[in-house]
């Protein structure tokens, strides 16, 4: 057994601690804007590409063009985006974020920002840096084994 394991351990147990907590705090909060967390990923997908085929969508999500189409018509349902038809392709549909979407997106990165300050805003620079160097040193990792988020 290397002297580092258990210093390993107890990094990888923080981690994981760390996120059970976000996400169940990220739950809680989505739900409450009638959101679930597939969805607001597609609503950050909208914000950041505009309004796009399901198709297009499908493929930057990196998820079946069925799973955008049920993502989609739970977001149109509730009101976030309108699936409208395509200007320049008779069989294609955009999906556009409506007011109430692009509102929730607004909402999510200030809430988002403000956070962060919370997190953050007490630790020294010096050690904030160190936690986003290490944090991009393990992303890194992840990376380089394969994991690769859709944004």
């Amino acid at each position: 057994m290397d002297a580092h394991d258990s210093v390993y351990a107890a990094a990888l147990d923080r981690l994981l601690l760390l996120t059970v907590l976000l996400n169940d705090d990220m739950e809680r909060g989505l739900r409450e804007m009638g959101l679930t967390p597939s969805r607001t990923t597609m609503l950050w997908m909208l914000r950041r590409i505009g309004p796009a085929p399901q198709k297009a969508l499908a493929e930057a999500m990196r998820i079946a063009p069925r799973t955008v189409t049920g993502l989609v018509d739970g977001l149109v349902d509730t009101g976030f985006v309108t699936r409208e038809a395509h200007p320049e392709d008779r069989r294609a549909f955009l999906v556009t974020l409506t007011p109430k979407g692009t509102a929730a997106v607004e909402k999510l990165e200030a809430d988002q920002r403000e956070f962060g300050r919370q997190l953050f805003g007490r630790m020294p620079a010096e050690r904030l840096d160190g936690l986003v160097a290490g944090l991009d040193d393990v992303l890194a990792t992840l990376h380089g084994l394969g994991l690769r988020s859709p944004y």
